[in-house]
């Protein structure tokens, strides 16, 4: 008799979800960045300590959060997040009355423990839930719910924050994050009970490692270190997240600087997102039957290259366009690079895990970088030629990096 073939739809649709959600709070931050800029009269370099706040956490908390999951498994890892998650925007409330942008900061990096411990427990789900050759595929599909979600909340909370009834004072301005952060705190606990009470979610097991061979001989490895795919992977993921946030939550700011209202600046950022989606939509339909995952994190990385000199050398709205338009060089590098780098860990595959969510402090890190470029070199549109090597990094990683198997 053959074995039956396990139903992966249920947990997929879950984690699904879980993506939107994780969306939809990751791309408000483009929207935060420019209305904290206009309430609290920051700077570039300062203004971007949301992002910086937001990602940092990823560093800090990537690998303490392997240690929870090895202690409460994936799925009560997941409530436990999004708990996390749920303090993180309440703090948004006493931060408004008070008028502190420090608070603000505080809420937005217990946010971003919250996404950690998500993120590393729900990116093993999608890639061990199915075949490995369709990875990216199905990665793919969460992205689209996780960008959707983006637009969603750029919409909401630029209508909210950057086009309402104008304030008359920082009071007033503020208070307009009150009643949108408690209901997203609402919408949080709910998610995390419903996960806790679920049964369609199930453990992942650790599987044994696929040990790699050096002529006959066969190299056993006790450490996460001694996996240079990994190692490479996690700066890739370093880069990659670097310049899809520079891409995604730079734009309004980029455009209110270039000249564009407000009013017609503040969709920019749905743009990038937009972008992705379609690039996203091409994965799905080309990988892996038409095209590899590492061919396309190839061409994706080239074309970013290609597209960031075109943005930097153009003006006005074609150069916006460019900028948005590197959401569909970036779609998909997330679920190409995940793969490759994963491949062969076996046991060490939770540390592993954790050791690329911690590559996502790239968006903390190099946004903050961008932001003090545009400041000192009076330019935030030549201030994205940091983006160049980044991508030439990614292309590497690409072509011969997630290749290595011994240092």
């Amino acid at each position: 008799m053959s074995q039956k073939k396990p139903n992966y739809l249920g947990p997929l649709i879950i984690v699904g979800v879980l993506f939107f959600i994780l969306g939809f709070v990751t791309w408000v931050n483009g929207t935060l960045i420019t209305f904290f800029q206009k309430a609290f009269n920051l700077d570039n370099t300062s203004s971007y300590l949301v992002t910086f706040a937001f990602f940092i956490s990823y560093t800090l908390m990537a690998l303490p959060s392997a240690a929870v999951l090895k202690k409460v498994g994936f799925k009560n890892g997941m409530s436990v997040g999004l708990l996390v998650m749920a303090v993180g925007t309440v703090i948004f409330v006493p931060a408004a009355n008070s008028a502190s942008y420090t608070l603000f900061l505080v809420g937005l990096f217990t946010i971003g423990i919250g996404l950690t411990l998500l993120q590393t427990a729900i990116n093993p789900y999608v890639t061990i839930l199915g075949p490995k050759e369709s990875a990216a595929a199905r990665i793919s599909f969460m992205g689209l719910a996780n960008k959707a979600a983006g637009i969603v909340s750029q919409v909401i909370f630029g209508g909210l924050l950057l086009a309402g009834t104008t304030a008359t004072t920082q009071a007033e301005e503020l208070d307009k994050v009150v009643t949108p952060y408690l209901i997203l705190t609402g919408v949080l606990v709910g998610m995390a009970l419903l996960i806790k009470m679920s049964n369609n979610l199930p453990e992942i097991d650790e599987p044994e490692e696929d040990l790699p061979t050096d002529g006959t001989v066969v190299v056993a490895k006790d450490s996460i270190f001694q996996f240079p795919n990994l190692m490479l992977g996690v700066f890739a993921i370093f880069c990659y997240v670097g310049v899809e946030v520079i891409a995604g939550d730079t734009i309004i700011s980029y455009g209110v600087t270039s000249g564009f209202p407000e009013e017609e600046a503040k969709l920019f950022g749905t743009y990038t997102l937009s972008a992705m989606i379609v690039g996203y939509i091409m994965g799905i339909l080309l990988i892996p039957k038409y095209i590899s995952q590492q061919a396309w994190l190839k061409f994706s990385s080239l074309f970013g290259i290609i597209i960031t000199i075109v943005a930097i050398f153009t003006t006005g709205y074609t150069s916006v366009l460019c900028i948005a338009l590197l959401g569909l060089s970036n779609a998909v590098m997330w679920p190409a690079i995940w793969p490759l780098a994963i491949e062969g860990l076996g046991k060490f595959i939770k540390t592993g895990a954790a050791l690329l969510v911690m590559g996502i402090s790239g968006g903390a890190i190099l946004p903050l970088v961008y932001g003090a470029l545009a400041d000192s070199m009076g330019s935030t549109q030549n201030a994205y030629v940091l983006m160049v090597p980044l991508y030439l990094f990614i292309y590497y990683y690409a072509v011969w990096g997630h290749k290595k198997r011994i240092w």
